[in-house]
């Protein structure tokens, strides 16, 4: 994918209503674009490190980016998948702490940086913009307390299935209807499930032995997504 740097307005921005600015006054919108820097990472490139400080947020207008936590034993573990849309470097930045996690982008990706001290102005100015980055703080806190019951309680088989089932919400299909729209390595899926790389192949090449998922390369389909969602043990 090739992309280029997108000097539209913030008003134009096709992911205008699907980030938490959608509800942002128009004025403090202005006073964004006028202050936003755009850049384009490659595949690879590193946004920022983990253990360094907040300068601001990061919205992604297009792309994907992985966000990644070393271990005691310097094994990555990835803790979150961003899709556009989305805004990143928030958590830290808003609790003064250093970033707890490193972001890297997984394909050509398109973000626009806000600077520290313009966002917090806007914050506290913009109280329908305050609620939506409570809403999403909390809603970090609920996914991180799921995700660490389940690598607490949950068959690794379980888990596979269901981050199979997040990486499909999160980035969707192909225009096929059944390849999951984002490349990803075996050693990718390991971290994302938390467990051994080993251990994700052969769980992958099971999950293709049932006809739940067919695999080529590092493009992942989804055969059949009910069976899947059986296998996950998902509760309401």
């Amino acid at each position: 994918m090739t992309i280029h740097p997108d000097n539209s307005t913030c008003q134009n921005c096709n992911q205008r209503f699907n980030s938490i600015f959608c509800k942002a006054h128009e004025d403090h919108i202005n006073q964004i674009n006028e202050q936003k820097i755009c850049n384009v990472y490659k595949k690879g490139q590193t946004l920022f490190n983990e253990g360094s400080h907040p300068f601001g947020v990061f919205c992604v207008s297009d792309g994907k980016i992985k966000m990644s936590h070393l271990g005691d034993d310097g094994k990555e573990q990835i803790i979150r998948l961003v899709k556009a849309g989305d805004i990143l470097g928030y958590r830290a930045l808003l609790s003064g702490e250093r970033y707890s996690a490193s972001a890297e982008a997984w394909e050509d990706t398109q973000v626009c940086f806000i600077p520290r001290d313009l966002f917090v102005k806007i914050l506290k100015l913009d109280s329908n913009l305050a609620f939506e980055m409570m809403k999403l703080l909390s809603d970090e806190l609920h996914r991180a307390e799921v995700k660490l019951t389940h690598l607490a309680q949950k068959p690794i088989r379980e888990r596979l299935a269901e981050t199979l089932l997040f990486i499909k919400e999160t980035y969707g299909y192909e225009p096929d209807g059944v390849t999951l729209n984002v490349r990803l390595s075996r050693e990718d899926i390991a971290n994302l499930v938390g467990t051994a790389t080993e251990s994700a192949i052969r769980l992958l090449s099971e999950f293709k032995k049932d006809g739940m998922i067919d695999l080529e390369g590092k493009k992942i389909k989804i055969m059949q997504p009910k069976e899947l969602l059986r296998t996950a043990n998902i509760q309401d």
